[in-house]
């Protein structure tokens, strides 16, 4: 995708070019700095800095990579925060226009950066995201390129306060309730197949406690009794639901093949129904998309970018009437397409998922669609402080 966040060590990130959240005498210093110094070889990227001798404060140049997975190391000096009323906002912002731009000149097709400023210069974290992600978005409308805000720290991204109270209440009020549900249903499908005595020490838990973590697993089951037959195995989570929306209709299909008569057996005579509903299907995915695409008069590049896809995977699904994609794939670019949830539903449909509430992911998405925020940036942000996979 375009633009991810992601939690790890930025000398482990694979990318063209690495960001060093660097010092104006381009020095060995702690943090991030350091590890990177560490990493590439200490001796020879000092070297190296010290024949550029100096980078101002929203400025950044570039050194060899070394021994890092990138071909260049981009040192970004930014502002101390010195509590928000001397320019830091803007250098921080030239931080990042700077970066991207010598990236852009060196011909790099990916770049991960650090959070700049926020270790020992104090920036607040959740402002200096605000910053790093406006200036990524301004630069992804006129350019291609891979970029990766690599966090070392999940905490790091911090969800404003009213965003953070009303996305935890519709989780709470929707995801929760949903597993409460299903781990009743689960339990009471058990109690048919062994007998409610097996669920005796289950029972006296509080399974309620389990559902303050969004990492939930399923109610641990008890081994059945050898004497006990065989069950069919109880599905875990209700991926395949049907969906709850009803489904506005995009079209047909154009009608099916008839089979193919082999020279080695009959053909299969299927029944005259089956025969109609074949004959008669809905389009596809890629079809219903190309279909809303058209009916709102979005260009192609409107919708990848939206989406935070690249140019060539959308190209793959226009291009491939059959494309089969992921669910992820789905939601990035119902959120493009700024679809109503009866219209995301009608798509997921169209490419065999649903929306579930028993998917904090899903859940994330609905509440986002709900307040009318189709903005991909925004709805990973929240999606990466819950831990769960972005858009893209």
């Amino acid at each position: 995708m375009p633009f991810a966040i992601m939690r790890d060590d930025i000398t482990h990130v694979k990318a063209d070019a690495l960001v060093n959240a660097a010092n104006e005498q381009l020095k060995q210093g702690g943090g991030v700095c350091g590890a990177i110094f560490e990493a590439a070889g200490a001796k020879r990227l000092q070297k190296a800095c010290d024949k550029i001798g100096h980078c101002d404060t929203g400025s950044a140049v570039a050194t060899r990579a070394y021994r890092l997975p990138a071909k260049y190391i981009i040192h970004a000096v930014g502002p101390i925060w010195r509590g928000g009323n001397h320019g830091e906002r803007e250098l921080l912002a030239s931080c990042y226009r700077s970066s991207l731009r010598l990236a852009d000149e060196l011909g790099c097709r990916s770049i991960a950066f650090p959070l700049i400023s926020t270790g020992i210069y104090g920036y607040p974290k959740r402002e200096a995201l605000e910053v790093a992600q406006n200036e990524v978005r301004a630069f992804l409308r006129g350019h291609d390129m891979d970029i990766k805000l690599v966090l070392y720290d999940a905490s790091a991204v911090e969800l404003a306060d009213d965003l953070q109270l009303r996305v935890q209440h519709y989780i709470d009020d929707v995801y929760v309730g949903a597993h409460r549900h299903h781990l009743s249903r689960q339990r009471w499908e058990m109690d048919q197949l062994y007998g409610s005595s097996l669920y005796e020490s289950a029972a006296k838990e509080d399974v309620s406690d389990s559902t303050d973590s969004f990492s939930m697993g399923d109610l641990a089951m008890p081994d059945a009794p050898e004497a006990a037959p065989s069950a069919p195995t109880v599905a875990s989570r209700p991926e395949a639901a049907s969906p709850r929306y009803s489904m506005p209709t995009y079209g047909a299909a154009p009608a099916a093949a008839a089979p193919r008569e082999s020279a080695s057996r009959p053909s299969l005579k299927l029944p005259r129904d089956l025969r109609n509903r074949l004959s008669h299907l809905d389009k596809g995915f890629s079809g219903t998309l190309l279909d809303l695409i058209d009916e709102r008069g979005l260009r192609d590049s409107e919708v990848y970018k939206r989406a935070n896809m690249t140019r060539q995977h959308f190209s793959k699904i226009r291009s491939n009437p059959r494309y089969k994609p992921t669910k992820t794939t789905v939601l990035a670019l119902a959120i493009a397409l700024r679809l109503s949830l009866e219209e995301t539903s009608l798509l997921l449909d169209r490419a065999g998922f649903s929306l579930s509430h028993a998917d904090c992911r899903d859940v994330i998405v609905e509440f986002f669609i709900n307040e009318g925020n189709y903005d991909v940036f925004d709805i990973n942000e929240a999606l990466f402080a819950y831990d769960q996979p972005l858009l893209g």
